[in-house]
């Protein structure tokens, strides 16, 4: 996993009227958890930006008054209309004890299904996966070699060396779905065989 550096400051004072006044000044309302204690503080919003609008997941250097934190980011709260970041929750990591995330599928290789006129569906875009933070990969790729029509890549059948899959392994990731116009030319071949 790449790393993303964030600096906090902490908060003073607690409460709405406080996050609403930060939120106000472009800045979000932060908490990290982990470590025995919670500690409050702010991010400026505009450093979020490479840290959520993405499809990676990063292990996060967090400072907070000269203090370093090796953190992930756990959840966020985002305002129901203008969809901007209202709220996030960090979670404390150490390097020696497995932690859970959700990291991005990137599918590889050349299907002779697709090739042959069938469509590829992703039916899961991000895993599920627990190891130690320095582990996890940036991606699991998912190879679509040897895929024909009807065919489906399950995560039981997904390699991961040094992280568990979590995801329910009969659930399919990848498959290759007959086309109309392939179901098409295949009903009009049984039509000419047929007649001969």
């Amino acid at each position: 996993m790449k790393t993303i550096a964030l600096t906090g400051v902490t908060r003073e004072t607690l409460g709405t009227k406080d996050a609403k006044a930060l939120r106000n000044e472009g800045k979000v309302p932060c908490v990290l958890y982990g470590g025995g204690e919670h500690s409050h503080f702010y991010v400026y919003a505009a450093d979020f930006k490479n840290l959520v609008y993405t499809p990676n997941t990063y292990k996060v250097q967090l400072t907070l008054n000269d203090k370093k934190y090796l953190a992930i980011l756990q959840d966020m709260q985002f305002h129901p209309i203008s969809e901007t970041i209202i709220h996030a929750d960090f979670l404390a990591v150490a390097e020696d004890k497995p932690v859970i995330v959700s990291i991005p599928v990137k599918v590889v290789g050349n299907s002779p299904g697709v090739r042959a006129g069938g469509r590829l569906a992703q039916k899961i875009t991000r895993l599920q996966v627990r190891g130690l933070i320095n582990d996890i990969p940036d991606n699991i790729e998912v190879t679509i070699e040897g895929l024909e029509i009807g065919q489906s890549t399950k995560v039981k059948d997904i390699p991961a060396s040094k992280v568990d899959i979590l995801d329910a392994k009969e659930n399919a990731v990848i498959s290759i779905k007959m086309t109309r116009n392939v179901a098409t030319a295949a009903a009009e071949d049984d039509k000419d065989k047929k007649k001969k």
